[in-house]
């Protein structure tokens, strides 16, 4: 397995993974608009996010997070980490590689000098928590969204 930066080339797998709630989405089946384009042109351009993927080794991309680095004056004005976009394949669920991808996101923000990693994600997805929970996160703030 690799973590690695993901590569145009991923963002069909990367869509794909994010359509992926209970089944696993072709990422051949995938049309890549412009939307998608342009959003990954941004993050990829941006030297505080990182879309990351976790590759078999053979190029099938089986997890993947989007990892934003935060300024801000808050905590003395140390830096923080955002995990969003969390992602395993569903049929790969369960074998450790959401353990080892979000593992090596937080070594890496802690590495960057980051004082915290928060995230949020979804009530609905309460295995999710418990996993996140099995990581040392702890539910300590309700979120809000406002859509438009």
């Amino acid at each position: 397995m690799t973590i690695r930066t993901a590569m145009r080339q991923d963002l069909p797998a990367i869509i794909a993974l994010l359509a992926d709630e209970d089944t696993v989405v072709d990422p051949r089946t995938v049309e890549v608009d412009e939307a998608y384009e342009c959003a990954f042109k941004a993050v990829d351009a941006d030297e505080r996010n990182e879309m990351i993927v976790l590759d078999d080794g053979d190029g099938t991309v089986l997890g993947c997070l989007q990892l934003t680095y935060i300024p801000g004056l808050g905590r003395h004005g140390q830096e923080r980490a955002l995990i969003e976009a969390v992602r395993v394949r569903a049929d790969r669920r369960g074998s450790g590689l959401g353990r080892e991808l979000l593992t090596w996101a937080i070594e890496r923000a802690r590495a960057r000098g980051c004082t915290l990693v928060q995230l949020t994600s979804n009530k609905r997805r309460t295995e999710a928590h418990r996993f996140y929970g099995s990581l040392g996160f702890v539910r300590s703030h309700d979120g809000f969204k406002l859509s438009f």
